[in-house]
């Protein structure tokens, strides 16, 4: 059995906006740039004149702008949206006071092939668009006096990615000053060789870097403080660094009772290092941490804390449906709310380094995290994709992955390779192990793995013998054989099940399964065969299986130590195996606008203990016509089906059912569903028959956002009837007005074959429900959101600007 344990940390967190210290200042660097969709290399120039650029703020995806369109050379797998090359210019000032300092500019991700000049001195170039990067300033510094940042973003080359990328700086920018001697970048590394309830050995590295032209004595004073802000302990060591050179020094510390960070109490500690030289201050850098162990048992799966836990994960892309690639905390948070509140305890980021505001959140709010590096090695899987940039960059690009990431308490293995072309191939023994040593010289602490869709033990990953899991992609039908091809070894599910399913539409007709490729919509016609509104969960992809298949098997095998379903949200691009009009994918549990599919329920009823009751599909059919209603439930013990107070019987779940189904022709009225446990009612869910769309209603996921940041209000539209009812075929074209204080950021609906813009003051129903995303405008105060549509009753909503 291999067990490990650690404690993790990240320096800054990358979403709280300004830090300072009287040696250290981090800023925000979003504010004031100016934007040119085309190519122009005078840019780069200082003394260009960009006065007719576009004024813009970053996070900033000029992609999400565009029109969509299958000519577009990404693809329809690219999210049928432009490319191109764009540039982007910010004039700045610093004060004298920063004389004799050192600064750098830190890019959080910019996609692709971002190139970087500061007064028309070239700074350098990164090809690898989700890579975390920063250059020293400090030689090309205009002190008091104007400098301009010209960044060049060339995303022309396409298809280069296999799902919607995003174009532009769709990250963060950082403006870091320290003194000469100061904490290296991604500096510090924690790790806990000693983990239990009773005590923990804590190990702190820190490399120090000293940029003066003298050797210096550092004396490196770390304190050790708590969640409340306590002080628990303190280290002092005292080392030479020499000029122009850097010095890791380690330390040691001893908590007693620690608390211990898991999903259900996401603890973390932190550690400010402090650097002094002659009693004089150089830098002070925080550190915060976790401190957890982990295992896995090839018979039991695995562990948390020495308790067994089955990962219950879903993979993510990096988009936000209507604000595309542009990285958005609270757009983040949002997603990681909804999937906690299915029961996911587990992020794959598919398939490249995240945002690491993502890890931020992910250890804030309890999750467990696959971090994931590349989605091919040096076979290509589109013509212009990373294989161009394989043997130059990988190496540099991989270990500044790892040391950005390594100390993040929600980071449980690292990921070297998704659907890997060289599993077929001969020299991908040489490249895993190459890999593997890269990760492991870095962090010795987590475990390896690569997703495979070739899961034979002639895999040439696998055969590598490097790698500490073995990730299946799919293949759920050998899952039960694993022990006997694999003795002794361990599994996970990297990747499973692509189910396929739009929100809000239903019918499956059997025989239409395998007929690929055809847009969803013109695929799946209302009734089949036998005139039976039937599914829901038998539709997948031909490479997958449905939800409940891999999650029966997951269930009840211990050695599977858990899966990533493919996906937890819809994205854009790759709507395999559809085509256009298709531009976004079906396989998500909950749709592109963030509304959950029926499917979240059955999650939710076996990976939470919250009590849940849910019935589909709508009650608007045809009189006659024979509808499979289904129930999701947990908590009790069977459950009643009542159409217009008649009872239909009550069902229970047998042996591994995951829901209970009843036959009914449709008679309008009200469907009930009541769920009992020994006689006693535990919850009651009803469906009512509606009648036409009547008014429109507005509910925002929270009423209250901080003006004059990137804080967001998702605003829900629901197309109701008059008493109250969501219609279920309303698809009513809603506008939208609002005061002068607030903006909206993007509008969407969950429809992957609109190719209305997001980016627009309106937006159609979908299935009865659409999205508006607002921000402030600097301004604080009540702000107002208006609602109409033509026929219909409006609806307006205050919002408070704090």
């Amino acid at each position: 059995m291999q067990k490990i344990s650690l404690v993790i940390l990240f320096l800054v967190s990358s979403w709280s906006g300004f830090t300072q210290s009287a040696s250290r200042t981090t800023v925000i660097f979003n504010e004031g740039w100016k934007f040119f969709l085309g190519d122009n290399h005078q840019a780069k120039d200082p003394s260009f004149d960009d006065v007719t650029w576009r004024n813009i703020k970053l996070p900033h995806d000029w992609s999400i702008e565009g029109t969509f369109s299958d000519k577009h050379p990404a693809g329809v797998g690219g999210g049928a949206l432009p490319g191109g090359v764009g540039w982007y210019r910010k004039t700045f000032s610093v004060s004298k006071s920063v004389s004799g300092k050192k600064m750098f500019i830190a890019f959080d991700g910019v996609y692709c092939n971002s190139e970087v000049w500061l007064n028309g001195h070239y700074l350098g170039k990164r090809p690898n668009g989700y890579i975390s990067f920063q250059y020293d300033i400090t030689p090309f510094i205009n002190l008091e006096k104007s400098n301009v940042i010209t960044v060049r973003v060339d995303n022309s080359q396409q298809p280069n990615s296999r799902w919607y990328s995003g174009s532009g700086i769709y990250r963060n920018v950082y403006l870091i000053t320290t003194k000469d001697i100061h904490v290296d970048q991604w500096g510090t590394f924690v790790q806990t060789p000693e983990v239990s309830n009773e005590n923990a050995l804590v190990t702190l590295s820190t490399t120090i870097k000293n940029g003066s032209k003298k050797s210096a004595s550092v004396s490196v004073v770390t304190t050790l403080i708590n969640a409340e802000g306590k002080q628990i302990s303190k280290s002092t060591t005292l080392d030479d660094v020499a000029e122009s050179g850097s010095r890791k020094i380690d330390q040691s510390f001893r908590v007693t009772k620690p608390t211990l960070w898991s999903i259900e109490n996401p603890y973390q500690y932190q550690f400010k290092t402090e650097l002094f030289v002659d009693r004089k201050k150089m830098d002070e850098y925080v550190t915060p941490f976790g401190v957890r162990a982990f295992s896995f048992d090839a018979a039991k799966g695995f562990s948390l804390n020495g308790v067994p836990t089955k990962i219950k994960g879903v993979c993510l892309h990096h988009d936000f449906g209507c604000l595309g690639a542009v990285f958005n905390v609270r757009a983040m948070e949002r997603q990681l709310e909804i999937m906690k509140a299915m029961g996911v305890n587990a992020i794959r980021t598919s398939h490249n380094p995240p945002a690491p505001a993502l890890l931020d959140l992910c250890d804030r709010m309890g999750f467990l995290v696959m971090n994931e590096a590349f989605d091919m090695w040096k076979r290509e899987k589109n013509k212009f994709d990373y294989h161009l940039h394989w043997d130059e960059w990988h190496t540099r690009d991989l270990e500044d992955h790892i040391l950005r990431d390594r100390n993040h308490p929600s980071v449980f293995a690292w990921s070297v390779g998704n659907e890997i072309g060289e599993q077929w191939d001969t020299t991908g023994v040489r490249i895993t192990k190459e890999l593997v040593s890269i990760v492991k010289r870095l962090d010795p602490t987590r475990f390896t793995v690569t997703a495979n869709n070739e899961v034979k033990p002639t895999n040439s990953l696998i055969k590598a013998e490097a790698l500490d899991l073995i990730g299946y992609n799919y293949n759920h039908k050998a899952y039960e054989n694993f022990p006997k091809d694999y003795p002794g070894k361990i599994f996970i599910g990297t990747e499973t099940t692509s189910a396929l399913a739009t929100r809000g539409h239903y019918d499956m007709p059997s025989d239409s399964i395998r007929r690929w490729p055809i847009a969803w919509d013109k695929l799946f016609t209302e009734g089949n065969a036998d005139n039976t509104v039937s599914a829901y969960d038998n539709v997948s992809a031909p490479w997958g299986s449905t939800h409940e298949e891999t999650w029966k098997l997951m269930k009840k095998n211990d050695f599977l130590s858990g899966m990533f379903i493919w996906t937890g949200f819809d994205y854009l691009g790759e709507p395999t195996p559809y085509v256009w009009p298709s531009r976004s994918s079906y396989f998500g549990v909950v749709d592109l606008a963030g509304f959950p599919k029926d499917v979240y329920y059955m999650y939710q009823s076996e990976w939470t203990n919250k009590p849940t009751l849910h019935i589909f599909p709508h009650w608007n059919w045809t009189p006659g016509k024979l509808v499979d209603v289904w129930a999701y439930y947990n908590q009790a013990d069977e459950v009643e089906l009542f159409l217009n107070n008649k009872s239909l019987g009550v069902k229970s779940k047998k042996e591994d059912e995951l829901h209970v189904m009843w036959r009914i022709p449709f008679e309008a009225g009200t469907l009930k569903a009541v769920s009992k446990i020994n006689g006693q009612v535990v919850m009651t869910k009803e469906i009512k028959t509606t009648s036409s769309p009547a008014r429109v209603i507005l509910t925002a996921d929270r009423s209250e956002i901080k003006n004059g940041s990137d804080d967001l209000s998702f605003v829900t539209v629901s197309v109701v009837d008059a008493d109250g009812n969501i219609v279920p075929y309303a698809d009513n074209l809603v506008k939208f007005t609002l005061s002068d204080n607030i903006e909206i950021a993007g509008v969407d609906n969950g429809d992957p074959t609109s190719h209305d813009s997001f980016k627009a003051t309106e937006r159609k129903a979908f299935h009865g429900l659409a999205l508006v995303v607002i921000r402030g405008k600097n301004r604080k105060g009540t702000a107002k959101l208006t609602a109409t549509a033509e026929g219909l009753q409006s609806s307006t909503i205050d919002l408070v600007l704090k």
